[in-house]
């Protein structure tokens, strides 16, 4: 049995989770609402605050689909709880960010300037020109955005110029050596 798909999910309060036909789970919280469209074949059952997985047999498939089902649920329920983000750094000089209403304006040393509309139900806040921070409840939203930010102009190993996440080490590598 899967040892993250048997692993029981705990409702913190004020969330709530119901199971609508043809798997499709909706989870409300003080954050918002997600829903999801689940594979049929898997079993989602809310019981008091508690929510399990059940896959119909030990087929390869379900098996894994056991774990990534009850993976994305958890995800869900702790997005509408504490929701999820992204720090963003821009290195380089003249590279900056700035809002433009509900686009992500980046100027990251092309000769145009890129505008990313930012989709509905995240959120950019900058902390200045080149610190910015992405949020929303949807863990895949979020992190699929970020890394669209990210490809602009992705950290180069010579100079670490580019766009890169807070946390994140790029390894520099050494230049040309004159004789």
């Amino acid at each position: 049995m899967s040892r993250i798909g048997k692993k029981a999910i705990t409702l913190h309060e004020g969330v709530t989770v119901s199971v609508e036909e043809n798997n499709n789970v909706v989870v409300k919280g003080p954050k918002g609402t997600i829903s999801y469209k689940f594979r049929p074949e898997m079993k989602i059952e809310v019981v008091d605050n508690t929510v399990t997985v059940t896959r119909p047999n030990d087929s390869i498939e379900y098996r894994a689909l056991h774990g990534t089902t009850r993976a994305i649920l958890n995800n869900m329920v702790d997005g509408v709880t504490k929701g999820f983000s992204r720090d963003l750094r821009i290195e380089g000089v003249g590279y900056r960010a700035q809002l433009q209403g509900n686009t992500l304006v980046i100027n990251a040393g092309y000769s145009h300037l890129v505008e990313m509309p930012i989709p509905e139900g995240l959120e950019v806040k900058l902390q200045s020109p080149t610190d910015f921070t992405i949020s929303g409840i949807d863990k895949q939203l979020v992190g699929e955005f970020a890394a669209k930010v990210r490809g602009v102009r992705p950290p180069e190993p010579y100079k670490g110029k580019g766009i890169r996440y807070k946390d994140e080490v790029v390894r520099r590598k050494e230049g040309k050596k004159a004789k």
